[in-house]
């Protein structure tokens, strides 16, 4: 979200800037990140043969590191210097996170705890959008812009919570019941969590997920229901139901949709949001295996020449017109709009691993290696299969290369997954649903 600081009272905004007036450098390709690391120079572990992608990836992950007063506090979004920099330069929250787990990975934990204490620093700042204030504790877009109109265009999620948004906040939800204290204080909060992940993993379970079963049912619902009872919950039209959806469910496989609002549900298949809800266990055990039958089903449509399709299908035509906006960068098969990010690799990886199908993850490895390097690790790739460098993609993009290093880090040591991972809670019970008596067979 683009974010702005209060100019009220002025010092809190001249603190601001006056924080980076000592910044080192915006990229140090001369400094290490504080110690000697072994196991970033050449491969993963001392027996390992030299890999030259790893080392170079290395090499170009720490050239991206920001350095202030002498320690590094977080990477920049691309190294890339042929095009405008635009906000590229900045320290992106979102884009350091797959950065953070290389270097925890990588026994490099200094970068990590510098990065939160910096943000932290910052989200206890007054905070304002226009004439909005936003609430105490919210997190900054990045270190150093103010606003970011470039790299917040999409309108997408037009109604209700997208996948992405329910399976992020069920998993922090989920770790807060693990951060908080079991005290006095922290007992109010653990119980208004366990309900609200009640509440969640019902909603996501029931209502988002679709197989070739729930899309029969889906096809069959009667209209206009309006009984505790009713199955067809939020009156989807089956007559709206899109002709794309039917040849690509298997027969064996599932997802959890796009969006969920009356009348109208969002069909297609976003990576983050379903590799996420396997993290989190979101998804169940079930559900999860299901998701991996579907990718490897459909690997030519989610996967292609290039990991990984951050949505399928693509919109185009009308429908990109009126929910894009006609926004350029976003034409079908592009960037937001059915683009192919390598980033992706390391959630895919981690899914992978975690339901116990690493071959997925190592043929979608195999696909980085062959060019990834080669192409100077862009942001993107457009096409339906990926085949193509985006069309405004940066090279050298800091969270392509470090989403390879947390991939190859993880299909070598899988211990690593317990920074990712959640087990599943045995407390959040399966739902169950009732079918009313105008449901026919």
């Amino acid at each position: 979200m683009p974010m702005g600081l209060s100019p009220h009272p002025p010092s809190r905004a001249e603190n601001f800037n006056r924080a980076f007036d000592n910044l080192d450098s915006v990229f140090s390709p001369v400094k290490r990140s504080g110690y000697t690391s072994p196991l970033s120079q050449y491969g993963f572990g001392i027996n390992c043969e030299p890999n030259p992608m790893i080392a170079e990836a290395w090499d170009n992950l720490r050239r991206s590191l920001v350095y202030f007063r002498g320690e590094p506090v977080g990477t920049i979004a691309a190294l890339d210097n042929s095009d405008e920099k635009l906000n590229y330069d900045q320290v992106f929250v979102r884009d350091f996170v797959p950065s953070a787990l290389a270097f925890l990975m990588n026994g490099e934990p200094e970068i990590v705890k510098n990065f939160i204490l910096k943000t932290l620093r910052l989200q206890s700042w007054e905070k304002k959008i226009d004439r909005f204030q936003l609430g105490e504790g919210v997190m900054p877009a990045s270190f150093k812009v103010l606003h970011d109109p470039s790299r917040n265009t999409e309108t997408f999620g037009v109604y209700g919570y997208p996948i992405e948004i329910q399976t992020l906040f069920f998993m922090a939800l989920r770790c807060a019941m693990v951060l908080l204290k079991h005290d006095a204080q922290g007992k109010e909060f653990l119980e208004r969590i366990v309900k609200r992940l009640h509440a969640l993993s019902y909603h996501m379970r029931s209502y988002f997920w679709l197989d070739m079963k729930q899309l029969n049912d889906i096809y069959r619902f009667k209209t206009e229901e309006y009984s505790h009872t009713a199955v067809n919950k939020f009156n989807v039209m089956p007559d709206s139901l899109p002709e794309w959806i039917f040849d690509f469910m298997p027969m064996l496989g599932g997802y959890f949709i796009g969006n969920v609002g009356p009348s109208k549900m969002d069909f297609r298949w976003f990576s983050l949001g379903n590799c996420i809800a396997i993290l989190s266990s979101l998804a169940t055990h079930e559900q999860a295996t299901a998701i991996m039958d579907l990718i490897e089903a459909r690997w030519e449509e989610l996967v292609g020449d290039m990991p990984l399709k951050v949505c399928y299908p693509a919109i185009e035509s009308h429908e990109w017109r009126i929910v894009t906006g006609c926004d350029p960068k976003n034409t079908r098969w592009s960037y937001h709009n059915g683009g192919s990010w390598p980033v992706l690799l390391w959630l895919l990886t981690a899914a992978c691993i975690k339901t116990g199908r690493p071959q997925i993850a190592r043929r979608a490895i195999e696909l980085i290696e062959s060019r990834l390097s080669k192409d100077g690790w862009p942001e993107y790739y457009d096409g339906k299969l990926g085949r193509y460098i985006g069309k405004q993609a940066r090279k050298y993009q800091t969270w392509s290369i470090a989403g390879y290093l947390v991939a190859k880090m993880m299909i070598e040591d899988p211990s690593h997954l317990g920074m990712i991972a959640l087990e599943e809670d045995k407390h959040l019970k399966q739902p169950v649903l009732r079918r009313s008596a105008s449901w026919t067979t």
